[in-house]
């Protein structure tokens, strides 16, 4: 079971999901439901009689009546080391938060959000300079690889399951559109952690006035002259001046331009160099 084929890329096509894809390649009958909680999805689910369910990344609530349905119960793969970041964002949540190290969890799901009895975790220590696509594929790997050593064990009875521990728990939300802006009464090395955390949604920008996505920042340190929220020169590049130092922007991309590094777009404005440099709203 995998989510349905939507529209992808600049033209919009239909793609099918690459799980459906390698299901099929593998001879493996594959559900792609609209909703997995309608009756409809869940009489053909129960049809098939499952042992056990793996879930990872689906992006769909599982109805209670699928819980119980098999034997082994479902296993959900979740990118963060629980109780740590549970719910829709966890990768960003931990480049956001400055984390030393983030992980992979296995956990048997109940009716909770990402609350179920842990199974497996493994741990991975973080540089401080990874990007969520980086970091997602990173975690991907950790996790099929945990997945791969766990089953064994869970089918055979072997593992013992342990409780989380819910008061230390942090949850995450969905992503919006307005959290990518780059908000200058933050210190600069929080919106750093935010450029490398919202990749490639919803991106980090600024309106200067027209939106400029920034791909790539850097921490400098403030000037006495800077105001937060103004756009300055810091060496040939520029700069977005913060409640504490400046976010350095290494490269960006205009609204309906190309990716490009800070100094070639700065090039074109020299109105930045002003006195009164531009202030973001």
């Amino acid at each position: 079971m995998t989510a349905p084929n939507r529209p992808a890329g600049r033209g919009q096509a239909t793609r099918e999901a690459p799980v459906a894809v390698k299901a099929r390649r593998l001879g493996l009958r594959v559900i792609q439901p609209g909703r997995v909680r309608s009756p409809e999805s869940i009489e053909a689910i129960v049809g098939i009689a499952p042992a056990l369910g793996v879930l990872a990344d689906y992006g769909q609530l599982i109805p209670a009546a699928l819980l119980d349905v098999m034997p082994a119960g479902i296993l959900n793969v979740h990118p963060s080391p629980l109780p740590r970041h549970r719910g829709a964002s966890p990768v960003a949540a931990a480049i956001l938060a400055g984390d030393r190290e983030t992980g992979v969890s296995i956990f048997r799901m109940d009716e909770g959000l990402d609350t179920g009895p842990l199974v497996s975790t493994e741990r991975v220590g973080l540089t401080g300079r990874e990007n969520a696509p980086e970091l997602e594929a990173a975690l991907a790997r950790v996790g099929a690889e945990l997945l791969r050593r766990t089953l064994g064990p869970w089918l055979g009875d072997q593992v013992r399951t342990r409780p989380q521990d819910d008061a230390s728990a942090t949850l995450t939300r969905p992503l919006k559109r307005d959290d990518g802006r780059l908000d200058p009464t933050r210190s600069a090395a929080t919106l750093e952690r935010q450029v490398r955390a919202y990749q490639p949604w919803p991106g980090s920008y600024l309106e200067v006035p027209t939106r400029l996505v920034v791909w790539d920042a850097e921490v400098a340190p403030s000037e006495r002259a800077d105001t937060p929220g103004a756009l300055v020169q810091s060496g040939n590049e520029p700069a977005l001046a913060t409640a504490d130092g400046r976010l350095r922007l290494v490269e960006v991309q205009p609204g309906g331009g190309r990716r490009m590094s800070g100094a070639a777009w700065l090039r074109g404005r020299p109105q930045l160099t002003a006195s009164a440099p531009p202030t973001i709203g």
